[in-house]
């Protein structure tokens, strides 16, 4: 048996007219997320370290997204970020924190110190300040939706990632935490829970990307498959538009039935 394709939506303008900023939004599911959102008419502010990366996405989509060159685990960073968003689109509807730090198999107790920091900066830091700095805007409209990025990676661990594993954990906790604090003020926050998907992460994930390492991971995940991003932007389309008006503090696995 052949594993089922993933199947490409056609627009429906469901995030006609919202502004969505999208961390980590130059590649893999970020990249997948913009497009998607791009297509359903949301106005886009893609954010994200590489500038490279950045800039040849931002010519490829053209007017309809602005790129915005952005560290998200610096405070100073994402304040410029805030204020380039505020004052050239006037508000923000939707933000998805999906910047993210991966790393490669080791024994807890042998991860650096430095990659340890990374993780922590990039993985939970930058979802701190992404609030410290957007939600206010968003209280004060009385409306908005967050959508943070997390994995299964934080519901079913796998061996040797124990610190991106908590990473993740910790992405879902906030999740519902931040739901529950700011639903007196209309905005509504949700996680996505990828399985590994077809990204420039699984390598560092693999350790090497060799068919005996991806074969061991498939057999993990009951659809026989990778996820995409356009699997990640369908769950994401949907949790970040009115279609989820009653849904929050929801960590949706995307996972092809892994975490069953």
């Amino acid at each position: 048996m052949h594993p089922a394709t993933p199947f490409k939506t056609l627009s429906c303008m469901r995030l006609k007219d919202k502004v969505a900023v999208v961390t980590g939004g130059a590649s893999g599911f970020g990249e997948g997320i913009v497009r998607r959102f791009l297509e359903e008419g949301a106005r886009l502010v893609i954010a994200d370290i590489d500038a490279d990366r950045l800039s040849r996405l931002g010519r490829e989509l053209g007017a309809g997204a602005q790129t915005h060159v952005t560290d998200v685990s610096n405070d100073a960073s994402v304040t410029n970020l805030a204020a380039h968003v505020l004052k050239t689109l006037g508000r923000v509807d939707v933000v998805v924190n999906n910047a993210g730090k991966g790393q490669s198999p080791i024994a807890l107790e042998e991860m650096s110190d430095e990659i340890f920091e990374s993780i922590l900066a990039v993985n939970i830091r930058s979802i701190f300040l992404m609030a410290k700095h957007f939600v206010p805007s968003m209280k004060k409209a009385k409306a908005g939706a967050i959508l943070n990025i997390a994995s299964t990676a934080g519901v079913s661990p796998r061996p040797n990632l124990t610190w991106y594993n908590a990473s993740k954990g910790f992405v879902i906790t906030a999740t519902r935490s931040m739901a529950i604090e700011l639903a007196p003020f209309g905005i509504r926050v949700n996680a996505l829970n990828p399985v590994a998907g077809e990204t420039p992460m699984l390598k560092t994930f693999l350790g090497e990307d060799t068919p005996e390492r991806r074969a061991r991971i498939l057999a993990t995940i009951p659809l026989g498959r990778l996820s995409t991003p356009d699997d990640i932007a369908s769950a994401a389309c949907f949790l970040c538009s009115d279609e989820a008006a009653m849904i929050t503090g929801v960590a949706l696995e995307v996972d092809g039935g892994r975490c069953i």
